[in-house]
């Protein structure tokens, strides 16, 4: 898919939308060979997702490995609409807490009280730092099931209308 039709799906609006949602769920393969689709917290930049995880954590040396990724972003209505992203993982140590992570946790409600709380918590809790994982996307597709569709079914609505005659 060519960057400038990933950027197409990525800016409609109701991907911006998904996109502002706190939970995506990441899929990768693991260093055993198997996979793992598993809830992070993200922020979206506007062209990278990131997401920030402790430096002792199993998925990290799996990407390090194999950083091709897919994430689902979704909602619980019916029907659902449903962003896919596949993309590229790059790995970056840091010192303390990445921005990006206290802004992946902002939509939680807290009152002022328990924010200062939980920023007390996770720096006394990641003293060694973090790493943020960003995903480039490399494709995008977002399904609304109004304009788009999955592939299959899309594909089966063709081969019904192939099927029917045609209205004179």
């Amino acid at each position: 898919m060519q960057p400038n039709a990933v950027a197409a799906v990525l800016e409609k609006p109701l991907s911006r939308e998904l996109l502002a949602r706190d939970i995506a769920r990441l899929a990768y393969v693991a260093r055993d060979g198997t996979p793992r689709a598993i809830p992070i917290g993200f922020s979206w930049n506007g062209s990278t997702l990131v997401f920030c995880t402790p430096p002792n954590a199993q998925k990290l040396p799996a990407l390090r490995q194999n950083p091709a990724v897919a994430l689902t972003i979704d909602t619980e209505v019916h029907p659902p609409a449903i962003l896919l992203i596949r993309g590229t993982a790059e790995l970056d140590a840091t010192d303390g807490i990445p921005d990006e992570y206290v802004e992946a946790n902002t939509t939680y409600e807290m009152t002022a009280e328990q924010r200062v709380e939980w920023e007390r918590e996770i720096r006394s809790l990641y003293v060694d730092g973090m790493v943020r994982v960003v995903i480039t996307p490399t494709w995008a597709k977002l399904i609304d099931f109004e304009e788009t569709l999955p592939q299959a079914v899309e594909e089966l609505v063709r081969q019904r209308a192939e099927r029917e005659p045609q209205s004179e």
